[in-house]
Parts: C-alpha cells; structure tokens; sequence
C-alpha cells in the first residue's frame, strides 16, 4: 500500500516524540525523504507542509527542514488530594529516564495591561511576571508564565529574611518552602480555588521563541486563575506547550 502524507507525518512526529529526530537537527531533503518512503516528491513536501504547520518542524530557503519540537514531555497539572496539595507534582517528562531542568528566565515588576482584565487583574495594577522555561534532555518543552499582584508578590514567609520568594531575580538560587508546606501557606496567601481553561491555539511570540519554534505555531494554552477566598486573583499562570505533547491531571478523593 502506499504511504500518504499523513502517514509520514505520523511516523516523523512519533520519531520526535520518542527522542529519535532531536531538537534542531536537519531532517532528510524532499528528495530523499521521498526515496525513504517510496512516494513521489509532491507527497513528501505535502508532509513538511503538515509537520511545519503542527509547529514540529521548520523549513527555511536554503537551510532545509529541520527538528522545531522536542520529546514528549506532560504538563502535568498536579496531585490533587483534597484538602493537601503538598504532594502536587508540577510537571515530567514523558519518557522515563528523560533529564528534566527548569530555568527561570524573567522576572520584573509591570503594570497590567488591559487585557489581564479577563483573569480579574484590573488595568494599571502593579504585577510582577516570571517566566521559566521547563526542558527535556536540553531542549525547550515549556513556556510557563505567572502572573501576580504585587501585593501577593512581595510577601514573606514568616521568620524568612532576605528578597521576597517570589521577587527573587533570574539566576538566583530556587527557594521552596519546608518540605509537605504548600507554596500558598507558606506565604500566607488565601488560596481558595484555581479556575482552569485548556485550549489548542497558536501559541504566545515569547512561547514560540522560547521554544524555538516558528511563529503562529500552534500549541496547548494553560491557563489556571487561582483566587482567594474573597474571589480576588492570587496568581494567574499560563502553560504554553507543544500539541505533541500531553495535558495531565490527578484527582485523588
């Protein structure tokens, strides 16, 4: 039977996926990919086309077609054991015995603009914004952006001394909280619900240039709004990760 496009590009994405066609590197020309799969050059380019438009590759005049994606990772979106979330694991690769690292690569002090409106942020609040970047065996698997009134920001674990947890600069040390304390007790914020929105739409400039991926691309849209007990915003976070990848959540009790 012959292949179609479809079915190469089926091959191509679970080859990403799995490891075998690392991030960045050049993938087989027209022609040879043709000759690969024994179809003719016309359905070989109909699947770049399709892999480029997925946002798993990307073909440059010149430079040929090359690797935009990295492995399967999971936004996992946590544990949840009502009423203790101090189990609530944030995020792991896919595969197992993949290497996992998270950088964070923003953080300063904005005033929001109109549209944060949406999430309960009023126009002209002080926020702070941090950015990380979450990888795979070195390549960028997540663009994770979180939003916070600087009110919430800037508050101190008791007995703490030194920059605010969530103030602390890019490059500084992590700093978590006792082990088995939520994030939210131990800075004393009210947390009382988180609101959570999952979409498929091209994804955010900075996603894409974070993850390296061509602009437009599409991708998973997280976005959780966690709110107190007065129904003010504590935090808002969007996850943005590539469609090859997985969404998860627990619910325990």
């Amino acid at each position: 039977m012959t292949m179609n496009a479809n079915a190469i590009v089926a091959d191509i994405r679970a080859g990403i996926a799995a490891g075998q066609y690392r991030y960045g590197t050049r993938l087989p020309s027209v022609r040879d990919l043709a000759d690969r799969y024994e179809v003719s050059q016309q359905t070989a380019a109909a699947a770049y086309a399709v892999l480029s438009a997925l946002g798993l590759a990307r073909t440059e005049r010149g430079s040929g077609t090359t690797v935009a994606a990295g492995p399967a990772a999971e936004a996992h979106l946590g544990t949840f054991s009502p009423p203790d979330l101090a189990a609530a694991v944030p995020w792991k690769p896919a595969r197992e015995g993949a290497e996992a690292t998270e950088a964070t690569t923003l953080v300063r002090q904005a005033s929001a603009p109109g549209f944060m409106a949406t999430w309960g942020i009023a126009a002209g609040t002080e926020v702070v914004e941090r950015t990380r970047i979450r990888s795979v065996d070195g390549a960028p698997v997540q663009h994770k952006w979180t939003v916070l009134p600087y009110e919430k920001a800037s508050r101190m674990p008791q007995g703490y001394e030194g920059v605010p947890p969530m103030l602390a600069p890019v490059g500084a040390q992590p700093i978590k909280p006792p082990t088995g304390t939520r994030v939210a007790d131990w800075l004393g914020w009210d947390v009382a619900m988180t609101e959570c929105t999952i979409t498929a739409e091209p994804m955010m400039p900075e996603a894409c240039e974070a993850l390296g991926m061509p602009e437009g691309s599409p991708g998973f849209r997280i976005v959780n709004v966690t709110r107190d007990s007065e129904g003010e915003v504590v935090y808002v976070t969007i996850t943005t990760t590539p469609l090859h990848h997985r969404v998860t959540l627990d619910i325990v009790g």
